[in-house]
């Protein structure tokens, strides 16, 4: 047993799979990679890890299927998603699932690292406690009503010309707005929000 952390990779890009474990190794962890969620779901169990990092696109059984499994099972490490960028709403709705973040290929290791330090509290204490959940009440109660509206959305995983279509206001607009929503929240990414949103306990929008 080396002593260092350990990561679970799963991802079907071999350069890909093999990179993020070499940057993970220099990183000072102990990677242990698939090449596919049904070979995961077949070797994971008693290899206790911090967390799995997946990709969302996979043949099989893709990402979000993988977390719903493990979801099911109820014996897995947090979850991280990597993603492209045409798959931010299904990201979305994974973090509404319970994983911990998603990453947007390509991601800088500081990024990574920070999901990884989030997953390591987050196995320290599952859920918000009172005091974030208070907190993220405090933060959104900044917001006006047409700023809240197109949260909702954002954090639902729907994309500006869609929000702009269900409120009936231009896509510029819903820049305008998701850019003071981030700024008054304090949220520097979408990921962050979805996270503020979570801990309120506010139901995503259709």
């Amino acid at each position: 047993m080396s002593g260092k952390d350990r990561i679970l990779v799963v991802d079907d890009d071999t350069d890909f799979r093999a990179s993020l474990a070499d940057l993970l190794d220099v990183a000072g962890f102990d990677v242990t990679a698939f090449e596919s969620a049904a070979q995961f779901l077949d070797r994971y169990r008693g290899l206790d890890a911090v967390c799995i990092v997946t990709d969302i696109r996979m043949p099989g059984m893709d990402g979000l299927e993988l977390q719903k499994e493990l979801n099911a099972r109820g014996d897995a490490p947090p979850v991280i998603i990597m993603t492209g960028h045409g798959d931010i709403p299904l990201a979305v709705r994974a973090m509404r699932a319970g994983a911990v973040d998603f990453l947007e290929k390509p991601f800088d290791l500081p990024v990574l690292l920070s999901s990884i330090d989030r997953a390591r509290q987050l196995r320290r204490q599952p859920g918000p406690s009172a005091e974030a959940t208070r907190d993220a009440e405090a933060r959104i109660a900044n917001l006006t009503d047409r700023e809240r509206d197109v949260m909702d959305l954002l954090v639902a995983g729907h994309q500006n010309k869609m929000i702009a279509f269900k409120l009936d206001i231009s896509p510029r607009t819903v820049e305008v707005h998701r850019s003071r929503v981030l700024d008054k929240t304090g949220c520097r990414s979408l990921p962050e929000l979805v996270h503020l949103c979570i801990a309120a306990k506010r139901a995503p929008q259709a």
